[in-house]
């Protein structure tokens, strides 16, 4: 099965003569919000890369500082882009109390644990060297009530009863050093963007000011929250949405009404299943009692070809649990299983090679009984979506003024192949619990491309048998001959 998922993936990528790398894919037009696709991480809790900033850190104690850091983001950088995304998002990068960095303490330095302010300015040259833009948070409240700005006493606030405390929204001077510390942070640092945090007591006045500030450091630079909002951002989240996809995928035989609210209106909206400050999803699966690895798996076929920016939190390609931080905030283990990474890779390189998978038309064919399909099309391509999140096989008859005339479907997930019956009508036919992607390449009979990308995919595969197994005779004889 895993042969002919690699079989119908190589050759839709050969059809479509695209590369499996993002720095491939943006070369001929300007990179947008929805060509993106987030990695969300915490620095402290990625990786561990220098020893000299551990101080006072415990990897025991997940309400410490754990040693994670910006030279740790460079030393495991390919784990990242193996799996395909084209954005990181380090969360708040400032001088802070808690190792998630939202107890703010100063905006004009960055936290000593995660590195300095060369090792900051190497690892943005390290994530830009590989085609990946990378934006940080501004807490705009939620900051530490020992902020040298509550020191120095010239800013009105409101205290907290957890050792923190907001500013006042509504003060001008306040809103005036909130605006030019932003600034600030943008010129120094080439950023490709920034996620304005903890916004619910400011106006749209002043954060379309905030916006446009940013905005005139770097034209190009994204502006996105994790909050509903109205003001101008390149990009907001949508609840409804997001938890329509956590409800809809949980379990088996769940209820998938829910994703008759995803339409081509959802461009700009950011959708995830995880969040940094809430539960894990695999905590929602286990709950359930349901088996993660497959959970997961439709959940990201889902997660990544619905209109909208996929944001993944770090950890997910592990099925990482917990409930609240700081347990859902575990240190990233690189030793697990490969095979849920491969999947979002698989995922990600259809995005990345295929602007209408990314951006295409959307339409939705079936949403009933949990077994959903829709389409993304646009005049060169056309893809089918297909999740059965059932206990039973589903299928679908889908006429052929859908899918196009002289076409075949080429399953690239699980390797299925769907052609044109002599009804005129296309049969899918999909096993429980399973997804799969469908391309409709032309029908050609005989195919070149696919024979050729067979016999690759095949020749390397068998060759690595022999190489093992040839390995394995040379130990032995070695071994007899001591």
């Amino acid at each position: 099965m895993k042969v002919n998922r690699w079989v119908g993936l190589l050759i839709t990528i050969v059809v479509l003569g695209s590369t499996l790398l993002p720095a491939g894919v943006f070369a001929e037009g300007k990179r947008t919000i929805d060509d993106e696709t987030i990695y969300d991480l915490l620095v402290d809790r990625y990786n561990n890369g220098s020893g000299e900033n551990d101080i006072g850190v415990d990897s025991r104690d997940l309400t410490a500082f754990n040693g994670g850091d910006f030279n740790g983001i460079v030393d495991r950088l390919t784990h990242i882009t193996d799996m395909g995304f084209t954005m990181v998002s380090l969360g708040p990068v400032f001088e802070s109390e808690s190792y998630d960095g939202k107890k703010v303490l100063n905006y004009a330095k960055l936290e000593p644990h995660f590195g300095t302010d060369e090792e900051f300015v190497n690892m943005l040259d390290a994530l830009h060297a590989k085609d990946l833009a990378v934006i940080a948070d501004f807490p705009l409240g939620g900051v530490s009530e020992h902020h040298v700005w509550v020191q120095e006493g010239l800013l009105k606030f409101t205290p907290d009863t957890d050792g923190t405390i907001d500013w006042d929204a509504s003060d001008v001077a306040t809103q005036q050093a909130l605006r030019d510390a932003v600034v600030k942070f943008m010129e120094t640092y080439s950023l490709d963007g920034i996620r304005l945090t903890e916004i619910g007591a400011y106006d749209i006045a002043f954060l379309n000011d905030l916006i446009e500030a940013v905005k005139t450091v770097n034209p190009d630079a994204y502006v996105i929250t994790n909050e509903m909002s109205g003001a101008n951002f390149d990009a907001s989240p949508d609840f409804d949405k997001m938890n329509a996809l956590r409800s809809s995928f949980v379990r088996f035989d769940a209820d998938t009404s829910s994703l008759s609210l995803f339409t081509n209106d959802s461009r700009g909206q950011l959708i995830q299943f995880d969040e940094l400050t809430g539960p894990r999803y695999t905590y929602d699966i286990v709950e359930e009692r349901m088996f993660p690895p497959t959970r997961w798996k439709l959940a990201a076929a889902a997660l990544f070809s619905l209109p909208g920016t996929p944001i993944m939190t770090y950890g997910t390609e592990i099925a990482v649990n917990g409930e609240a931080p700081p347990e859902s905030h575990q240190l990233l283990n690189f030793k697990t299983d490969a095979e849920l990474k491969d999947y979002i890779s698989d995922l990600n390189t259809l995005r990345n090679q295929s602007e209408t998978f990314r951006n295409g038309d959307f339409e939705m064919l079936h949403n009933e009984n949990g077994f959903t399909v829709f389409k993304l099309s646009s005049d060169e391509e056309t893809w089918i979506v297909a999740l059965n999140n059932t206990t039973k096989t589903a299928s679908l008859e889908i006429p052929k003024e859908v899918i196009g005339e002289n076409k075949l479907l080429r399953g690239v997930l699980d390797g299925d192949l769907a052609r044109e019956g002599k009804d005129g009508v296309f049969r899918i036919v999909l096993e429980r619990e399973l997804a799969e992607i469908y391309f409709a390449d032309e029908d050609k009979g005989f195919n070149i491309p696919y024979l050729i990308a067979s016999i690759m995919v095949y020749v390397l595969f068998f060759g690595f048998l022999f190489l093992i197994f040839r390995k394995a005779k040379l130990a032995k004889k070695a071994k007899a001959n001591q």
